[in-house]
């Protein structure tokens, strides 16, 4: 059986990753599963343990650093994020394509380990739309919202160390270019 894809999508908080990544894991010819990964950040209103993330304390995460079972991990706004590997290689070795839903420093970590890794940024239309984005969603704290936006600030100018770089600047359009982009690199790595 062909071993399935491991594909990184990074973005700034905000930028409609999950919204993007709903669709395209949800059409059936894309033959994609959504990794999930381990933090040790809070649940959100509507979050389930093992579904949306493995929900951990500190000290459960620096085991998993410690024992090596993460592909990757970084810590963002006061929070640990991590990909837990064994994971990771069982669904790709079913022959699944893997999406990893990864911030800049997590993605850097996969693209050394991966190399063969298909690796996608998707980027705000501005700074202003992804503030409004931020603000809309009404769960984070002001300082938490300028710390996104620092953030971002800082994550925008990396799109170029990914193999594609999309804007969303509309979503119909986001989902369908990267569902195309999945299986274009599944047909040219066969």
């Amino acid at each position: 059986m062909k071993k399935g894809l491991l594909i990184v999508v990074s973005g700034p908080s905000g930028v409609g990753k999950g919204t993007i990544l709903k669709q395209v894991v949800a059409d059936p010819a894309n033959n994609i599963v959504y990794s999930v990964s381990m933090t040790t950040r809070a649940k959100r209103e509507g979050e389930v343990d093992g579904v949306n993330y493995f929900f951990v304390d500190k000290q459960r995460f620096l085991q998993a650093i410690a024992n090596h079972e993460l592909l990757e991990y970084a810590q963002f706004v006061g929070n640990y994020y991590g990909t837990p590997l064994k994971e990771i290689e069982r669904l790709r070795n079913l022959g699944k394509n893997v999406l990893l839903e990864i911030e800049v420093v997590g993605a850097a970590q996969v693209m050394k380990a991966c190399p063969d890794a298909l690796t996608v940024f998707i980027t705000p239309p501005s700074l202003a739309i992804l503030e409004q984005r931020i603000r809309g969603r009404k769960t984070e704290s002001e300082e938490l919202i300028q710390q996104r936006l620092l953030k971002a600030a800082a994550e925008i100018p990396l799109a170029s160390n990914y193999q594609y770089v999309i804007c969303n600047d509309d979503l119909d359009k986001a989902i369908a270019t990267i569902s195309s982009i999945v299986k274009k690199e599944v047909l040219i790595r066969d």
